[in-house]
């Protein structure tokens, strides 16, 4: 493992030295690091099971929520939690009911202080999101209903609307 790690520190300085020679300024040092990752509440519910899964139904209407938030940890330490929720239903019978908060134990490096809020906002649900999918997925498998995959999150988008929100509520304080 020590192994890869330096494999991973001479790629970056290679790319500090192309970067300098090209006349560009990105800084490629910036990354975040995942200390851990871990499901931290997971609970389904199948309400109205059997009869919604022996008499089946039509398509079922699917609503989805994404939720981020981040703590700090220690000093540059954060638990970033990412929560999915779906509720999925048909006509007007509950299908079935998830909702995963899924976190990581995540470190910036390489990041100005002006930096981090994105980069922990952003960067860590994108990396940890492909396994909160994959539980929502299997869990509803394993509920007797089709595996719900869900499509892909921008999570600019997310972030942008959560500044949006902040800012809607401290201007009505």
């Amino acid at each position: 493992m020590a192994k890869d790690t330096k494999k991973s520190k001479t790629a970056t300085a290679k790319d500090n030295d192309n970067a300098q020679k090209s006349g560009d300024n990105a800084n490629t040092d910036r990354r975040i690091l995942v200390h851990a990752q871990y499901i931290k509440d997971l609970s389904f519910e199948n309400p109205n099971a059997p009869s919604v899964l022996i008499k089946g139904s039509t398509q079922p209407d699917v609503e989805i929520t994404v939720n981020v938030g981040a703590q700090l940890i220690d000093n540059d330490q954060y638990e970033v939690t990412l929560n999915l929720a779906a509720k999925a239903s048909s006509e007007e019978t509950v299908l079935f009911l998830v909702d995963l908060t899924y976190a990581g134990l995540v470190t910036p490096e390489g990041v100005d202080t002006d930096e981090i809020n994105p980069l922990i906002m952003i960067e860590a649900p994108r990396l940890l999101f492909p396994f909160a999918r994959a539980i929502i997925s299997d869990v509803t498998r394993d509920g007797g209903f089709m595996p719900l995959n869900i499509q892909p999150v921008d999570f600019v988008s997310v972030y942008q609307h959560n500044l949006a929100q902040q800012a809607a509520s401290q201007t009505s304080d």
